[in-house]
């Protein structure tokens, strides 16, 4: 895959999510879909991958520009234990495995989830989202 293609898809995915295409967005934006694949980031490991790509970006440029997508529809936000933000690229209703030694977040696979029933939501409340993270430890 050239480097072409890469910022190509980054700019499709930033229209997509109807964002101007500044340089760090771009930069950023490639590094999340640049090679069409799905990924779970935290705004640390992104901005590790965007040092080491050459890009000149904040750790706080990182969050607010991954919020900056969460809010245009392009990824969502997982938290773990309250306090530690995952981010990720696959907008697909999709469970995910949270790998404890690791502090990793991969996909779990949706066809062996059921969920058959929940809870109804309070008077005035909608249901808006389902977060399922299953908690895995090796033995």
């Amino acid at each position: 895959m050239t480097g072409v293609v890469a910022v190509g898809r980054g700019k499709a995915w930033l229209a997509r999510g109807g964002l101007r295409p500044t340089r760090q967005r771009v930069s950023l934006a490639q590094l999340l879909v640049g090679d069409g694949l799905d990924r779970h980031v935290t705004a640390e490991s992104l901005h590790h991958a965007a040092v080491r790509a050459g890009e000149p970006v904040s750790l706080a440029t990182v969050y607010n520009t991954l919020r900056a997508f969460c809010e245009a529809g392009l990824m969502r936000e997982i938290t773990v234990d309250g306090s530690k933000s995952y981010f990720d690229t696959n907008m697909t209703d999709h469970p995910h495995f949270f790998w404890e030694d690791e502090c990793r977040l991969t996909d779990a696979p949706a066809t062996e989830l059921e969920i058959r029933r929940l809870p109804v939501a309070p008077e005035g409340a909608e249901i808006a989202a389902v977060d399922v993270v299953i908690r895995l430890r090796r033995v």
